[in-house]
């Protein structure tokens, strides 16, 4: 287990804990959250090495290395994804001012915003730790990724977009990653990263049963602020804040089920609405937040 004396984004010694939170995916364990009142981000405390977290993702439930579509929530995540998928591969092409460029998708996954990508013209290449996620990628999309730590083996200045989607909060060597995604990016290139935010409306609503806690996987728990010091730490900014709509109800009809045994759809609509509905014109209040990152 890693033990935090201080906050893993920002290095500040100002740490409290906040609450605990079960583990509802895999192991029925509690870990304690902690935040940080220098960047106001929050963390996973007492988390499993990155030797010894694997048996945590250990679940056919786990959407993004399995694609399984078992269960309502799972078959919603499905339908609405094939649409969020090109909204994404647009928002490269707007940010980025190009049609076809190269892309790194870091965390892939079982590689179907790759083959958006590559479907689109764009050189696209993908890093997955997972080697499950790996092989199903092959299978699904002709997709082959490249395992994780090959991160640190890619050219310099090669890429015009490298993206995160859900994908930072899981990664043990934060700061080396950042300071790798940097040395990668083009300098008019552009880093998305989407992570949950844990001051959004539903966040706030569910407390310990917020599912965008996610624990032990998630190791830390962004707020903007958190985000901004944390970029700034390795000069780098935050260009635009993105709203990711949609998730306010996957996470809500996940945190229904963990606060009552069961699923309630319209609490689950209600409350993901009151969540968007909060963060209209107020994209880094979403539920969750795609940060848009320069140089």
């Amino acid at each position: 287990m890693i033990h935090y004396t201080a906050c893993p984004l920002c290095k500040a010694s100002h740490i409290q804990q906040k609450f605990a939170v079960k583990d509802y995916t895999v192991s029925g364990e509690n870990f304690d959250i902690y935040t940080c009142q220098s960047c106001t981000g929050a963390f996973t405390q007492d988390v499993p090495t990155q030797e010894a977290i694997g048996k945590y993702y250990a679940a056919t439930s786990y959407v993004s290395h399995s694609e399984t579509k078992d269960g309502l929530v799972n078959k919603l995540y499905h339908a609405v994804r094939t649409r969020t998928l090109r909204e994404k591969k647009k928002m490269i092409q707007q940010l980025t001012g190009r049609d076809k460029g190269s892309l790194l998708d870091v965390g892939c996954g079982t590689g179907a915003f790759v083959a958006t990508m590559l479907q689109a013209g764009w050189d696209a290449t993908g890093l997955e730790p997972d080697e499950t996620a790996r092989k199903n990628a092959q299978q699904l999309y002709q997709v082959q990724p490249l395992p994780a730590p090959e991160i640190f083996n890619l050219p310099a200045q090669q890429y015009d977009a490298i993206t995160m989607w859900h994908v930072l909060e899981h990664v043990h060597q934060l700061h080396e990653y950042i300071d790798q995604l940097k040395k990668l990016l083009k300098p008019s290139g552009k880093i998305l990263i989407a992570v949950p935010n844990y001051t959004s409306e539903d966040a706030q609503h569910y407390k310990t049963h917020w599912a965008a806690y996610d624990v032990p996987r998630h190791l830390y728990h962004f707020s903007p602020e958190s985000m901004k010091t944390l970029m700034e730490l390795h000069g780098m900014q935050v260009l635009q804040y993105k709203p990711m709509w949609f998730d306010s109800f996957y996470v809500s009809m996940l945190s229904e089920q963990y606060k009552n045994g069961k699923g309630n759809l319209v609490a689950a609509f209600s409350h993901g609405l009151a969540s968007n509905l909060s963060a209209m014109g107020k994209p880094e209040k979403c539920s969750s937040v795609i940060y848009i990152i320069g140089k």
